[in-house]
């Protein structure tokens, strides 16, 4: 049923964002700023040394970043409180300045894994029986920090697969603040413990879809009234690191798709944006939006947020609501179901369970419909990636983890009206790693975050053992013959009577 392509992609050291630097700020202990003394230094450099030491950053910096002068005006900018009578200072000594507040973060410097992949926006140009298409990908840096990167190839008619050259640059796009919804911000609100009089004070004063300013306003007239409203000064923080928590990324029309990073920068995913679940979401016009789910990490606490875009150029980033929005791995259907929102997830950590919503961001309770009973599934079974739809039903892959913490992928197939009723379970793994895909950051794993259909053909990108990403083709018709001989898995129960 499954087909290994020899195509992969591993991690390339120089694919580099330049990133601010604050000395003193790189340590993961707290520690404070050295930027006065480091400024003071080069402040006491003489101007031949300003443009000789400039001219050498230039020289061996520019073709690595697309726009390298404008980053270091930029990082300068953010700094330049910090400098005494800086109106005076040279556009060459301005310009160091940011090059000693700039560093490169080698984004894939740890590891390149746990892809998904959509069809591309654009598919004019391809012959008959081709599609191009869109690869997420996890990419780990210095500190463990997740981001968002992407690539695009093309599957042939048979197994044909090519992926385009990613570009020589990268960048992180320019983020800015989001519109932000009301009753999605009331459940964040009363989630992250806001008291119930004050969080329905706040949103008392706010319309339906609100800015930021919208929000500081309503926050003045709380603050107002702190004297008789204890629990004011929580909500008033909380409502600020939930406004914090959604934000939009924009890129250049300069650059290629493939040099594009989804960077962290709320709150929520300060330290990682993990596996990225894309998914092409129809919607009741006829027009498509993509989607995904990430694991935002804060160093602390994971909580699971949505992409939004619809040309890969503008992204919007927020959060979801509910209970079944709760630890990793949720994944969107493509459609809507009965009129609601339905999406996968693995909410309690061990089982696969559906969830509804009406506006696709508050997640009801959700009802689970696969438990690991097998040998290679009994540590906890996951989904991997959106369900695939066929005319024999929603196909849904898994993973699995079994003894030695072994990932497998499975396979489930779902009624198409009631995605809650299991029609079939593969009874043995459709892949489990291979000798050559043991070894790596995390050993003896094959995961996935989505697969794509292309006529009878599933294009299934996987991380082998978060060392490469590789892909594979299966052959549908058979998978579903398979999931339709072995059936629905037995329950506990069944198990136990037997």
């Amino acid at each position: 049923m499954v087909t290994r392509l020899d195509a992969a992609l591993t991690a390339d050291p120089a694919r580099v964002l330049a990133r601010l630097f604050v000395p003193g700020h790189e340590l993961v202990v707290k520690t404070e700023s050295r930027a006065t003394g480091v400024l003071a230094r080069i402040l006491a450099l003489s101007e031949p040394d300003v443009r000789r030491t400039l001219d050498v950053v230039l020289a061996r910096y520019t073709g690595r970043h697309r726009d390298l002068d404008g980053v270091l005006a930029e990082h300068y900018a953010q700094v330049a409180h910090r400098v005494p009578d800086g109106g005076a200072l040279t556009p060459a000594r301005r310009t160091l300045i940011g090059a000693w507040f700039t560093h490169e973060y080698a984004i894939e410097g740890a590891a390149l894994f746990n892809p998904s992949v959509v069809p591309h926006p654009d598919q004019s140009g391809l012959p008959s029986g081709h599609l191009r298409f869109v690869l997420s990908l996890r990419a780990v840096g210095e500190g463990h920090v997740s981001s968002v990167e992407f690539r695009t190839g093309v599957l042939g008619s048979g197994h044909e697969l090519s992926l385009a050259d990613p570009g020589r640059h990268v960048e992180s796009g320019r983020p800015g603040p989001a519109v932000h919804d009301r009753a999605l911000f009331a459940a964040l609100l009363a989630e992250g413990g806001s008291d119930a009089e004050s969080a329905s004070f706040l949103m008392g004063r706010l319309p339906a879809r609100f800015d930021e300013a919208e929000l500081e306003q309503a926050i003045a007239a709380l603050v107002g009234q702190r004297v008789t409203r204890q629990g004011g000064a929580h909500t008033e923080e909380l409502a600020r690191r939930i406004a914090r928590c959604s934000y939009e990324v924009e890129f250049s029309p300069r650059s290629a798709l493939a040099e594009r990073v989804l960077w962290p920068h709320g709150p929520s995913d300060a330290q990682g944006m993990e596996d990225a679940r894309f998914v092409r979401v129809a919607s009741d016009d006829g027009s498509a939006t993509y989607r995904a789910t990430y694991t935002a990490f804060d160093g602390n606490r994971i909580a699971i947020q949505m992409i939004e875009t619809t040309d890969f150029g503008r992204f919007r980033m927020s959060q979801l609501a509910g209970p079944a929005a709760k630890n990793k791995g949720m994944a969107f259907f493509p459609r809507k179901i009965g009129g609601r929102y339905v999406a996968l997830s693995r909410w309690d950590r061990e089982n696969n369970a559906i969830a509804t919503s009406t506006d696709g961001r508050w997640w009801g309770d959700p009802r689970t419909v696969h438990v690991p009973t097998r040998p290679w599934e009994l540590t906890q079974t996951g989904n991997c990636g959106s369900p695939v739809e066929t005319d024999k039903g929603w196909l849904v892959l898994t993973h699995g983890v079994g003894p030695m913490r072994e990932y497998s992928i499975g396979a489930l197939l779902l009624d198409l009206e009631d995605p809650s009723r299991v029609i079939g379970a593969l009874r043995e793994p459709l892949m489990s790693p291979e000798d050559d895909e043991r070894d790596g950051y995390v050993p003896n794993v094959v995961y996935s975050c989505g697969a794509l259909l292309h006529g009878d053909r599933l294009l299934l990108p996987y991380g082998a053992s978060d060392a490469s990403v590789r892909f594979a083709v299966v052959d549908v018709p058979l998978l579903l013959e398979r999931l339709a001989a072995d059936g629905p898995p037995a329950t506990m129960r069944e198990k136990s009577s037997a």
